[in-house]
């Protein structure tokens, strides 16, 4: 049975536009999302004109929690909360809508926010999948946007404006002109952010998400993975302007998924578009964890597991889950070592994931097994791979099964990778199939044979008596990922090798 089963906690996120309840399983370092709900009451619309709820709002909700209330008590869901932001916050009548939700969840603990606290737990949600951010946290809501300095898994500055996308909507009276020059003046206040130009800018929130999305299907981008959606400054700037022109005629042909955000995107576009006017980031990075993943990071998982590398932490779990012989991969680490020449610290980085992710397809039909293992760990759910990441892992497991360099379901790897990460998952992924064939899957067989490169020669050392494990499959294949590297290829005993060094 998972680690991950029957150990639930339950986060209900009552923001200014929408509530979502998210039920997380286990205590792992990345979350495992179980159920994932959302309902939007836009609670926090007309809150700046009249300082109250939206009584339309506060009309939906009550069906709403009553059912949040039921999946996750049923569910056994402890801990389990409601964390209330913005639109509670700053209405006159944000008590009274506690009380009412209070009785409507009985022994629910209901936190409001403050701003800071929010800030805080979006900066830890960024922190929980991407462990280096260095630079700007910039998370829109319907009611406020927190602005967070991160820098060394720490979090600096931090600061709430009223710029979420509903209540931006309604202070410009539905005017982009008039958003611009708000967003502006209220950027104005923010006086740390001279201190973060030319970092990166991580962008959380839903409307953030939405705009995206959109652009992602418009440029066809080959993944329909919003976390860790990078763009450089200049083409950040494009979607901006493509946003906030689409908005204007009417967009054709959107996912259904972002029809309730429509409204929203020029807005949230505007937001960005002055921030970057601000900062000038190297680049933006598009991030599905904030708030609630923040919460659970702090509340919920141990420090021990808090420290963990995200990705390996990741890797190891569908090792856990997939693999068949938990000490293969340390061998396979070991045997690949001498692969790369001048291998960079990243570049081991990847090696080790991909060794602890090698076995993942050995349960599915071998007619199937390249594909689905690629799309497997290409498409998993779970935040801790970026995108070049999550490509590489996939190529080199469909090599290790089998695939062809040209099959077509490798075309999204190709477009995602550079020349050189392709040809490296390539060669590693060959590499693991020559060590499968040669071993079985044994660690103590694997380990009494030796992998060498040298300038012109890709030489496999065997121990003696091991002549029996060298077939014809292991000659073909070491002969092919020899061809993928430039080398000419040979088997040699250790006598043999003995024999050959000078004296």
């Amino acid at each position: 049975m998972s680690s991950h089963s029957l150990i639930r906690s339950a986060i209900v996120d009552l923001g200014s536009n929408s509530v979502r309840l998210v039920v997380f399983e286990g205590r792992e370092r990345n979350p495992v999302i179980i159920f994932n709900e959302k309902a939007t009451l836009r609670l926090g619309s007309g809150l700046d004109t009249t300082k109250r709820l939206n009584p339309k709002g506060v009309a939906l909700a009550e069906g709403v929690f009553k059912r949040f209330y039921a999946v996750a008590t049923t569910m056994g869901a402890d801990p389990f909360v409601v964390l209330a932001t913005a639109a509670v916050r700053d209405a006159t009548d944000g008590q009274e809508f506690i009380n009412k939700l209070q009785s409507w969840m009985p022994n629910v603990p209901i936190h409001i926010l403050t701003g800071e606290q929010e800030a805080d737990y979006a900066a830890a949600g960024v922190l929980c999948s991407i462990s280096n951010a260095d630079g700007v946290v910039a998370d829109i809501g319907g009611g406020s946007m927190e602005l967070v300095q991160l820098c060394g898994q720490q979090r600096f500055n931090a600061q709430t404006l009223p710029l979420g996308v509903i209540r931006l909507m309604d202070r410009s009276e539905r005017k982009i002109s008039k958003a611009k020059s708000i967003v502006t003046k209220d950027l104005k206040s923010v006086e740390w952010i001279e201190e973060v130009k030319k970092k990166n800018l991580y962008l959380v929130g839903g409307a953030f998400r939405a705009m995206a999305q959109l652009y992602m299907e418009y440029t066809s981008y080959p993944l329909s993975i919003v976390h860790y959606y990078t763009l450089p400054y200049e083409e950040a700037k494009r979607m901006v302007e493509w946003t906030i022109e689409k908005s204007k005629g009417g967009v054709n042909n959107i996912p259904i998924f972002i029809h309730k955000r429509l409204n929203d995107l020029p807005y949230a576009a505007t937001v960005l578009g002055q921030l970057l006017a601000r900062m000038r980031p190297e680049k933006i990075i598009f991030c599905a964890e904030g708030v609630r993943e923040g919460w659970y990071m702090r509340n919920v998982v141990s420090e021990a597991a808090c420290n963990q590398d995200p990705q390996e932490a990741a890797a190891l779990d569908i090792s856990e889950r997939l693999g068949r012989v938990k000490e293969f991969p340390l061998a396979l680490m070991q045997w690949t070592s001498n692969l790369f020449k001048n291998e960079t610290v990243e570049m081991k980085r990847l090696r080790w994931n991909a060794c602890l992710i090698s076995d993942s397809g050995c349960h599915d039909h071998p007619a199937y097994r390249k594909e689905q293992s690629y799309l497997r760990i290409l498409c998993m759910a779970g935040m801790a791979f970026d995108h070049p990441t999550r490509a590489f892992l996939a190529l080199t497991t469909a090599m290790r099964y089998e695939a062809g360099i040209d099959e077509a379901f490798l075309s999204s790897a190709k477009k995602i990778l550079t020349h050189k990460q392709f040809e490296q998952a390539i060669i590693l992924g060959m590499a693991f199939r020559v060590a499968y064939t040669l071993s079985g899957n044994l660690p103590s067989l694997l380990l009494r044979t030796r992998l060498k490169v040298g300038k012109k020669k890709l030489t496999l050392y065997f121990s003696q008596h091991l002549d029996a494990v060298i077939s014809d499959a292991v000659t073909r294949r070491l002969s092919r990922l020899g061809q993928l590297m430039g080398l000419e290829t040979q088997l040699l005993s250790d006598e043999e090798e003995i024999k050959n060094k000078p004296s």
